[in-house]
């Protein structure tokens, strides 16, 4: 469809904000569109709310996803400390391109509760065996990867600068991995998702045929929506 375009981003990476606002001068979007659902949007605006994931959260969105929130959690905090970027800041920043520029927001993602339900139910036993044996041998795969980095040919491959998007080769290469061991994970965080978001983009876009629609994705995701679009532009009927 000729008036989606779709960005992929880091959310830790300074590159996005710049990339986010040339594709925005580049096409005048009527709509701007964000991976982010009502109750994610709401925690990125009032950071001073954020707090550690209470055990009742359990209850809500099973152990699983409990876990997941509190693992990613820390995790992006590390990586956005390391870049001196605040996890989510692409995000962020669509969000006030679009009010200052008076254009409508679109929140297309699933709600978070949803996937993360999704996610404790969906996780297989051993998909949780590997998934503990990864992050036992992480350390250990550290210390190989900084001892044998002028040698191991894997190493230096592997290597991309957290400031900058990955290259698109690269995205593919991890998103495969990821598909290959753990399936159910990039089902639920992943493939679902794309699905779900495509299907509001297009309702979106039917809906409003003469305008432009900006859409900021993290970068794992934009490959699989775009291969989505036509399928869905054929099967909505608005």
């Amino acid at each position: 469809m000729d008036n989606i375009h779709i960005i992929g981003t880091s959310h830790i990476a300074k590159q996005s904000e710049l990339d986010i606002k040339n594709a925005f001068l580049s096409i005048q979007p009527d709509f701007i569109a964000i991976e982010l659902d009502k109750n994610r949007l709401q925690s990125l605006l009032s950071p001073q709310k954020k707090s550690t994931p209470s055990i009742g959260l359990i209850r809500q969105v099973g152990l699983v996803g409990f876990f997941f929130v509190v693992i990613g959690g820390y995790a992006q905090k590390k990586l956005g400390k390391l870049v001196g970027v605040t996890p989510g800041a692409d995000m962020l920043y669509a969000v006030n391109l679009a009010k200052n520029n008076k254009l409508s927001l679109a929140l297309v993602d699933r709600p978070i509760h949803q996937t993360l339900r999704r996610l404790s139910k969906a996780f297989t036993f051993k998909e949780k065996m590997r998934f503990v044996g990864d992050v036992l041998k992480a350390p250990f795969q550290l210390l190989f990867a900084k001892f044998f980095k002028k040698s191991s040919k894997k190493v230096k491959k592997g290597n991309f600068n957290l400031n900058s998007i990955p290259e698109k080769e690269v995205i593919v290469y991890l998103m495969d991995l990821l598909k290959e061991r753990y399936p159910s994970l990039y089902k639920v965080l992943i493939d679902e998702r794309n699905h779900y978001m495509v299907r509001r983009l297009v309702i979106l876009a039917k809906n409003n045929p003469d305008k432009q629609i900006l859409s900021v994705v993290g970068a794992g995701h934009k490959e699989g929506m775009l291969e989505l679009i036509p399928i869905y532009e054929k099967r909505i009927d608005v």
